[in-house]
């Protein structure tokens, strides 16, 4: 009997080695796959999907998959129609929430009511139109119960005139004053200082964010683009029913 045992062990665990050999084989092709036709991606994670015979290959804020041989990419939402639950969507979430939690308080600027019910973190540009018309309702989502956390996505880029009053009103003695008089249309005094506008841009890079603003729940799903208030409290609602 202990002969039997130890030999399914040894079977066991040497088909255990040729499992992970090949899939150490198959990742490297499914990589390779992906680095042959974007030279320059940055590739997270590779790990086998819910889609057989397919890996999930997380890059640039992307999920995307990718068949065991590298031969066949699928770009889209993968969707479990037995629970009806959007696959790529609620992996993207989970990416979004780890990466944006990571975010210390003090490295963004908030303005929230006493006790809120919802928190949520928004990409946000200075000269972005919708991105001040939010600001400007900024009292009436914190009427709504909603805390707004905003980290700089200047979708110029380094070097530009919207990344440089991002610095200035983060290098202000009143950041929140400063932030609030720029979302009007005042142009802050120019200022320097340690800041986080590089570090957050390349995070919104990271994330997926095309646009601004970008406002991200408190579980990672990407709930907008604008929302007036109590479309966004709705959604918010929605969400934490699912739960």
């Amino acid at each position: 009997m202990f002969k039997k045992l130890t030999l399914a062990l040894a079977l066991a665990a040497a088909s255990f080695t040729v499992m992970a050999a090949d899939e150490a084989k198959e990742t490297k092709a499914v990589s390779d796959a992906i680095l042959a036709l974007v030279p320059q991606a940055k590739i997270d994670s590779v790990t086998r999907s819910s889609l057989p015979g397919f890996y999930e290959v997380v890059t640039g804020g992307q999920v995307v998959y990718v068949s065991a041989d590298g031969k066949y990419l699928l770009q889209g939402s993968l969707f479990d129609m037995s629970s009806r639950k959007d696959l790529t969507e609620a992996r993207l979430g989970g990416i979004r929430k780890e990466l944006v939690d990571k975010v210390p308080k003090s490295k963004r600027i908030v303005f929230a009511p006493k006790d809120p019910k919802y928190t949520v973190t928004v990409f946000t540009d200075i000269d972005c139109g919708y991105c001040r018309k939010l600001h400007h309702d900024i009292a009436k989502y914190n009427e709504q119960g909603i805390a707004v956390e905003y980290l700089w996505f200047p979708r110029s880029g380094p070097g530009t005139p919207s990344f440089e009053k991002a610095v200035s009103v983060w290098c202000s003695a009143d950041r929140n004053k400063a932030f609030t008089e720029a979302k009007s249309g005042t142009d802050p005094k120019t200022a320097t200082c340690d800041n986080p506008i590089a570090e957050e841009f390349e995070l919104g890079r990271r994330v997926g964010v095309n646009g601004t603003p970008t406002v991200i729940a408190p579980d990672g799903t990407q709930i907008g683009g604008y929302l007036a208030p109590e479309a966004m409290r709705q959604r918010l609602d929605s969400l934490a029913s699912t739960k």
